[in-house]
């Protein structure tokens, strides 16, 4: 059997004394989209950090095509970066910049491309994500929906093997959260990237995965297909995908 793509094995991780995570582990096979979901404060964003090494856990392995990213050094740690598209929450897009000029960003610092060269590549993109014609526009332009869509724009540029997703609809109204949806698993078949998403939204993480993943107190609940989720007999599981305030999640008083 060949090696995961992506291993998580027994990550530990702290801030302070708020344990984050206490032992997760899951794999991720070549092609598959997994979504993570789970309450706000659960370190579903923390988990994506960690797996593109920004940030770095207090213990347990992150196993990228077999190689432990968290015993790398900073020169090793980014050519494994290079193979990695990050998707942020808020797009992250730099005011200061064009529409073309952000998304040919990592090609031209990172990987060293002529400015022209990564600009062609930054329209090619954008057409890709339904956003031809838009280069010269700036971030403060865009609508909520086009700003995501750049963000993905900007994460693909370069490539990558694997790709994730911070949230990838918050915000965007129930059309635009299926256009966004829809866009994943465009990319997904035509490019076979291997993908991680974090989000709240079940119907969209009914409808990109092949595996859903819950955290709750620090750990991976369940994991299994959407519809192995969507039929879950956990009522911690069934609390949360139904989006009920009456279940064992504690909930504040209002």
């Amino acid at each position: 059997m060949s090696e995961p793509i992506i291993r998580v094995a027994g990550l530990q991780k702290s801030f302070g004394a708020k344990k984050i995570h206490n032992g997760i582990s899951f794999s991720l096979e070549e092609g598959e989209t997994l979504t993570i979901i789970g309450g706000s404060g659960t370190g579903k964003s923390v988990l994506l950090k960690q797996i593109i090494g920004l940030i770095k856990p207090d213990s347990g392995g992150i196993f990228v095509e077999g190689e432990d990213i968290t015993q790398l050094d900073e020169d090793e740690l980014q050519k494994v970066q290079k193979k990695m598209g990050y998707v942020f929450q808020e797009s992250a897009l730099f005011d200061s910049l064009s529409v073309g000029e952000n998304v040919a960003f990592g090609l031209h610092t990172i990987m060293d491309a002529e400015k022209p060269h990564a600009l062609k590549i930054a329209r090619q993109k954008l057409a890709m994500v339904g956003l031809s014609g838009i280069e010269e526009l700036r971030p403060s332009q865009l609508s909520g929906g086009m700003k995501k869509r750049v963000g993905i724009a900007r994460a693909i540029a370069m490539g990558p093997e694997i790709l994730l997703y911070d949230e990838p609809t918050t915000g965007l109204d129930p059309v635009m959260t299926d256009v966004i949806s829809d866009l994943i698993l465009k990319l997904k078949e035509e490019s076979g990237t291997t993908a991680i998403a974090v989000t709240h939204d079940m119907k969209s993480a009914y409808k990109i995965s092949d595996k859903i993943a819950m955290l709750f107190e620090g750990k991976i609940l369940q994991i299994g297909s959407p519809d192995e989720i969507q039929n879950s007999s956990n009522p911690i599981v069934r609390q949360f995908i139904a989006g009920s305030s009456h279940g064992p999640i504690p909930v504040p008083r209002v």
